[in-house]
């Protein structure tokens, strides 16, 4: 580990503590040279997932592609950076315990619709809309139906 600003190897981290339900470790390191504080974070390798997109191409699945697509369906609703986070954290941990290494696009937009409609019902319906790439106002209409029987029902 080298220091973002001098470049320095001799730094000492200064505070460990376990985020994202124990997924990972947040590290607070100081530069001995400078006294640059930074902030690492430790997570366990895993094996690489493929995702088949609808065209049949595919692609490295993207922490960070998924990441941006739940803040947009997010976008102004009381929900928070820790609770997309977590989400994000569930979400991933789905897809690895499904076992396969190659996983459609499919597949885990119906996992985000899943954990968005227990987290915002706002987030949820931006996210299918995009998801479902709804034609008309009556296919909205059916999955809004649909997520609200799944509501009644829980």
């Amino acid at each position: 580990m080298k220091c973002n600003r001098c470049n320095e190897s001799d730094i000492k981290v200064i505070e460990s503590r376990d985020v994202v339900d124990d997924q990972a470790i947040r590290r607070r390191r100081m530069c001995n040279k400078c006294g640059y504080r930074f902030t690492t974070y430790e997570r366990i390798e895993r094996p690489q997932l493929i995702i088949i997109k609808r065209d049949n191409s595919r692609e490295l699945f993207n922490r960070q592609k998924l990441l941006s697509g739940i803040y947009r369906a997010c976008d102004k609703t009381a929900v928070t950076s820790i609770q997309i986070d977590n989400l994000i954290n569930k979400i991933e941990q789905e897809l690895y315990d499904i076992g396969e290494s190659e996983i459609s696009s499919n597949a885990v937009g119906e996992i985000v619709m899943k954990f968005l409609s227990e987290l915002n019902e706002v987030a949820y319906v931006r996210f299918a809309s995009v998801y479902r790439r709804f034609k008309d106002i009556e296919s909205f209409e059916k999955e809004l139906n649909i997520f609200k029987d799944r509501q009644l029902n829980t």
